[in-house]
């Protein structure tokens, strides 16, 4: 996959990246495949926002992949800044081919140019193969999370 960029998505991305989201066991139950108000308002929230990055893996314009990256101010960790990686997504045609480690590699290589203290994320205690591939890159299981659906 040596000819994959990895870019700031666009609005003209929205659709594929939903599509990404949706394409997903736990992802069909919770995201939509059509373009809505609420995905538009999101977009612009991310995109207006320094420390939010929704990326996109584009092989010649088509997206193959997607992942959100959340840069955290904090006074933990004297004062560190930490990335908190989500939505992360390969399309499913293309798992296991490596793209989601190009992808991970990218996105900790720039929280540590960027100076963050961690990188974190979350994933569902369903995805077991999910917790394999992130013990592969070298996460570790450390902490207990919780969550409250509002």
């Amino acid at each position: 996959m040596t000819d994959v960029i990895f870019r700031e998505a666009v609005r003209a991305d929205l659709p594929g990246v939903i599509a990404l989201l949706a394409d997903d066991v736990l992802g069909k139950t919770r995201d939509f495949t059509e373009v809505d108000e609420a995905y538009d308002r999101a977009f612009a929230d991310i995109a207006a926002d320094p420390r939010n990055h929704l990326v996109v893996a584009d092989r010649g314009g088509e997206l193959l992949g997607c992942m959100q990256i959340t840069y955290i101010p904090g006074l933990g960790r004297h004062g560190a800044e930490r990335s908190l990686i989500e939505a992360v997504r390969v399309r499913s045609d293309l798992r296991g081919q490596g793209l989601g480690r190009a992808m991970m590699t990218w996105a900790v290589d720039r929280a540590r140019e960027r100076g963050c203290a961690l990188v974190q994320l979350t994933t569902d205690k369903s995805r077991a193969d999910a917790h394999r591939f992130y013990r592969g890159l070298g996460f570790v299981a450390s902490h207990e999370g919780m969550k409250l659906a509002l």
